[in-house]
């Protein structure tokens, strides 16, 4: 554990939340990393986040990472702390409503298509600026927006990997001066194992790590 313990000391040097992606990874390794001090989880499938969730310590804080279809949103409202991946509004609006439901109030990030690939999720920037406007956010007490998240192009690219970041940054920013002028929008989450440097340096402060603190999926 000593890699996850100097990357923590990394992180809390630069105010930099870590998610540990537990996705794949047995109850029991994740305990492993409870008992080294680390609470806050990410989850890419809605099935294996309820199944993990009753069977580990509830003082953690479960993120909901990965692509999350509407109809599914029902099944983790009740305990998710925050849904990473919203790419519609559609989506808000459900998240909103089962959040009303649930009589809470849900932190949710906005995600936004950065990378060239297409099988990348998220807004477009210049839509996502006129559905936003449409939008009465002081109706919205079940969701809580607390900024965005978004994922670079897959390459070695350094400079292409920077230059996806800084837009990101670029979003964040224009997001809060127009729309979110408010304290809790405070979340930049870009930064997984192989950039997370990168992302760091470009104003990041949610990052999400797998394979380098779990070792390789199998």
């Amino acid at each position: 554990m000593n890699t996850y313990h100097n990357l923590k000391h990394t992180l809390d040097l630069n105010n930099v939340t870590l998610v540990a992606v537990s996705k794949t990874k047995p109850v029991e390794q994740i305990m492993e990393m409870y008992e080294q001090g680390q609470r806050i989880f990410g989850e890419n499938r809605v099935q294996e986040l309820v199944e993990k969730h009753p069977a580990l310590p509830q003082d953690i804080e479960w993120h909901m990472i990965g692509h999350l279809q509407s109809k599914k949103v029902k099944h983790i409202t009740s305990f998710v702390s925050m849904i990473h991946a919203v790419d519609s509004i559609k989506l808000l609006n459900v998240i909103n409503k089962m959040g009303i439901q649930h009589g809470r109030r849900i932190d949710a990030l906005l995600q936004i298509k950065i990378a060239k690939e297409e099988s990348k999720f998220g807004f477009e920037f210049g839509s996502l600026l006129s559905e936003l406007s449409s939008i009465d956010f002081n109706s919205m007490t079940g969701v809580q927006i607390r900024g965005v998240m978004g994922m670079a192009t897959f390459i070695d690219d350094v400079d292409q990997v920077r230059k996806e970041f800084k837009k990101l940054k670029a979003c964040f920013e224009l997001l809060k001066g127009e729309f979110f002028n408010v304290p809790d929008f405070d979340t930049l989450s870009m930064g997984m194992s192989g950039d997370y440097e990168v992302a760091i340096e470009e104003g990041s402060t949610m990052v999400r790590i797998g394979s380098l603190i779990f070792g390789p999926r199998g």
